[in-house]
């Protein structure tokens, strides 16, 4: 198994977590985004559509931050982030880590570059999804 999908997927984290949600250089053309489950589950497809869904997300929050806890390599193509969050809801005031703060990503990989992207809300169903246990 390759590390190099691991670090492409911590470079990633480390471009979100300085706030910038606009670079691509790390996409597939084609790639899909999925908000699995949360407060609002979607799909989209190519750099435009990440932006938008990801924009989509994000315009309702305060200071919306991802932080790693574990990146694990599943495979030659997948690897699954554990993450907590943080943030305020714009309109509610609401602290994210109210509706519970651990989630998960599942990144799919060909030749460098990610083609799907998985977000979950509820890591167990992430976990499941890759027939894992925390």
């Amino acid at each position: 198994m390759s590390q190099e999908n691991v670090k492409l997927v911590r470079s990633i984290f480390a471009e979100w977590a300085r706030g910038d949600w606009s670079t691509s250089h790390w996409q597939h053309p084609d790639v899909e985004f999925v908000m699995v489950d949360g407060p609002a589950p979607g799909r989209w497809v190519g750099a435009a559509g990440v932006a938008q869904g990801w924009g989509d997300f994000l315009s309702a929050w305060n200071d919306f931050r991802q932080v790693p806890d574990a990146f694990r390599e599943i495979d030659d193509h997948r690897v699954l982030v554990l993450f907590h969050f943080s943030g305020q809801g714009k309109m509610s005031g609401l602290e994210v880590a109210q509706m519970g703060s651990t989630a998960a990503g599942l990144f799919r990989m060909h030749d460098g570059k990610v083609t799907r992207i998985e977000m979950y809300f509820d890591r167990s169903a992430a976990l499941e999804a890759v027939r894992l246990r925390e």
